[in-house]
């Protein structure tokens, strides 16, 4: 792959669509036409293959009993002809409304052209006729058509409310188009099409405004598009439709399965359009994954069994204006904004809470034995212990807090730890693991043992075994269950000890959270002020201390006092960035993209710090990624997650799902056979353009 083509939204299965507002003239349909045909250019110079344009917009939507004029209607069947013939240059689709006389009937129509000539038309089914509305006094719907094929400038055209248009060049793209009060029936005409296959779903409106409306088109919209798992474009009229009893805002949107990519400028004074990049490909997995969407397609297939699909050909576009046309979150499982920031680790915490009230209820156990280090994650499971304990009326001293330090633990960590659990109110005890650990590698015949400073595999999994080793036999003798620890992103990439070690407990509450959202369910916890002062200050401190699971001495196999303050290895040396693997976790996990396409995101989120939106509370540190450090780090996640790590996700305990973003489970979101291969993912990777 060349770099030209890796750099294009569409190699990896994004489309640029657009919604134009065009200014418009009541009854003139030249001056109409005029301004289409300019919105249509400026999109497609864009990179848009797509533009939609407002209801009836040919004409404007105001013009009432003018609609019964031969000379209106004749003006605007020479202005569809003349936009169909612009489009044999432009290289895009336009969905443009009119009036169309069709068997002696009037009917509100789209009409779909491309590649010279008008692929289809396709009339309004729903004619409002309340409130404001009259349309049943000029329309007639298109249940009421005997027609399938009307005569356009000498040219048979498919014409019905049944229609797709299905582009050869790409094709995942498959467009269907609904007129305004289409969309606010109980079934509209959409959920058929996208049952039938499209993809992209277009509603040309005029929509007046009045007050909470735009509110209301909003979650409309966004519904609709969630419901469907489709793009969904809605645009209305603007300035120049007839005021005499209404207003216009000429509110254009763009949505992608339930979320908004662009909105438009509302009473804005002039033409305008707004355009994104529709993810098509999350589109098609998200239908292929949820599999109840099939089964509907199964249930209403004699209803879908006569629609018809207008194939055409729509040139991909070689430049694209401005890179990605949308926003990629650095941060997937965070949001940026900090009111729905603090509003997800609410929910999260009292997911994780609530479910460990349950483990301890339905196990009958009076105690919670857990093991903290001074570190980010056995500090989140033991606040979530704390809630726990609080909401079931126990005394926190119910909760065994155990810190073991070894040969590599720092004197920050071990102090944190006690501050910490002090903080809490836990019972709190210190069991140096040391001896045993030596005992151990004495019996291993390890050359630690004689004194040489020998820091393998083994060196470090006998301290993390020792930890679980005791932490297990403490449950038992004191009457409790263990709480395990370890996050979403360690499970991702295998950093954890296999059976006696960290991968094990009784219950883990942390097990579907990722490492970079424990660390802001930390913070909130801070600046709520759950733990008094001196609880906030130490969890402050925990959160600035690197993450490491100190089992390699920095300089001496010492701990506690006199201990070295900074530790001897750090784990994003090993497996690379958090941050950036939480990024290469997501969209591998929830979405199943290939790596090239995972890699061009990671590129569009992380390329350069000044680009998007931060949260803001952590960090300090704004790190960018080049391209050759994102594939670096990916191919580590890659033959991690694919070929070395399944075999512990296989039996991991159990725990609580969190988020959309998934779980690890096998008995949940992931199963995988322990023995797969990673090839297929790493030749992909290889498509990159990057040294």
């Amino acid at each position: 792959m060349t770099e030209h083509e890796f750099f294009n939204p569409y190699t990896h299965g994004f489309a640029r669509l657009a919604v134009a507002v065009p200014r418009n003239r009541v009854a003139d349909p030249v001056f109409n036409t005029a301004e289409t045909l300019r919105l249509y250019r400026e999109t497609a110079a864009d990179g848009a293959v797509l533009v939609a344009f407002p209801e009836l917009g040919l004409s404007a939507y105001t013009c009432d009993d003018l609609f019964h004029q031969a000379a209106l209607l004749d003006a605007c069947e020479r202005a569809l002809l003349e936009i169909a013939a612009a489009s044999r240059d432009i290289g895009a689709v336009a969905v443009v409304g009119l009036p169309l006389r069709v068997d002696h009937r009037l009917f509100n129509c789209a009409a779909v052209v491309a590649d010279g000539r008008v692929l289809g038309v396709l009339p309004k089914t729903y004619l409002p006729n309340y409130g404001e509305f009259y349309e049943g006094r000029q329309f007639n719907g298109a249940d009421t058509a005997l027609a399938t094929e009307i005569v356009l400038g000498g040219q048979r055209i498919p014409f019905g409310a049944d229609l797709l248009f299905q582009s050869r060049q790409l094709p995942l793209f498959k467009l269907h188009v609904e007129i305004c009060e289409d969309v606010w029936v109980p079934i509209p005409p959409s959920s058929y099409a996208a049952l039938a296959g499209a993809t992209v779903l277009v509603n040309l409106s005029a929509s007046n405004i009045t007050i909470g409306k735009s509110d209301y088109r909003h979650r409309l919209v966004s519904l609709q598009s969630a419901r469907c798992l489709a793009a969904y474009l809605y645009t209305s009229a603007g300035i120049g439709e007839s005021t005499t009893d209404l207003a216009w805002d000429g509110q254009a949107l763009i949505y992608e399965g339930g979320d908004m990519l662009a909105e438009s400028e509302r009473f804005r004074n002039s033409s305008h359009f707004v355009a994104a990049d529709v993810d098509l490909e999350r589109l098609s997995r998200e239908r292929m994954r949820q599999n109840s969407f099939g089964t509907s397609v199964h249930k209403h297939r004699e209803a879908l069994a006569g629609w018809r699909t207008v194939e055409f050909e729509l040139p991909v576009p070689s430049q694209v204006p401005h890179g990605l046309l949308r926003q990629v979150a650095r941060f997937p499982y965070v949001p940026s904004d900090a009111a729905t920031r603090d509003a997800r680790c609410s929910e999260v915490f009292n997911i994780q809470v609530q479910s460990l009230v349950q483990r301890i209820e339905a196990a009958r156990i009076g105690k919670l034995v857990i093991g903290v280090s001074g570190g980010l994650d056995s500090t989140h499971a033991l606040l979530v212990c704390a809630q726990a304990m609080d909401r079931l009326g126990k005394p926190r001293s119910d909760i065994l807090g155990f810190t073991m330090p070894g040969f590599a633990t720092t004197g920050r960590t071990l102090a944190q730890a006690h501050r910490l659990m002090a903080s809490i109110g836990c019972t709190a005890r210190e069991i140096d693991i040391r001896p045993s650990c030596r005992q151990m590698l004495e019996d291993l015949g390890h050359p630690f043992a004689q004194g040489e400073p020998q820091y393998d595999i083994a060196f470090e999994n006998v301290q993390a075994g020792e930890r679980t080793s005791h932490l297990f036999r403490l449950a038992n003798f004191h009457g409790g269950i263990v709480v395990g620890t370890g996050d979403l992103s360690e499970l991702a990439l295998g950093w954890c000890t296999y059976g006696v070690g960290d991968h094990m407990s009784h219950y883990n509450v942390n097990a579907s959270v990722p490492k970079t959202l424990i660390k802001h369910l930390v913070h909130w916890v801070e600046t709520t002020k759950l733990l008094g002062d001196e609880g906030s200050a130490v969890l402050r401190d925990i959160l600035e201390t690197e993450v490491s699971p100190e089992l390699i001495p920095a300089d001496a196999p010492a701990a506690g006092e006199g201990a070295s303050t900074q530790p001897g290895q750090r784990t994003e040396d090993t497996i690379g960035p958090y941050e950036l693997q939480d990024f290469h976790l997501y969209y591998t996990l929830r979405y199943g993209f290939r790596p090239s396409k995972v890699a061009f995101l990671a590129h569009a989120a992380w390329g350069d710090r000044a680009r998007g939106r931060w949260p803001d509370d952590l960090q300090k540190e704004r790190n960018e990624y080049g391209l050759a450090d994102i594939k670096r780090h990916l191919g580590t996640f890659l033959f991690r997650f694919f070929k070395t790590s399944q075999f512990k996700r296989s039996c991991v305990p159990n725990s609580p799902k969190v988020g959309s973003g998934g779980s690890l489970s096998p008995r949940g979101d992931w199963r995988a056979p322990s023995d797969s291969e990673a090839e297929v993912w790493l030749e992909d990777l290889k498509r990159v353009p990057a040294p």
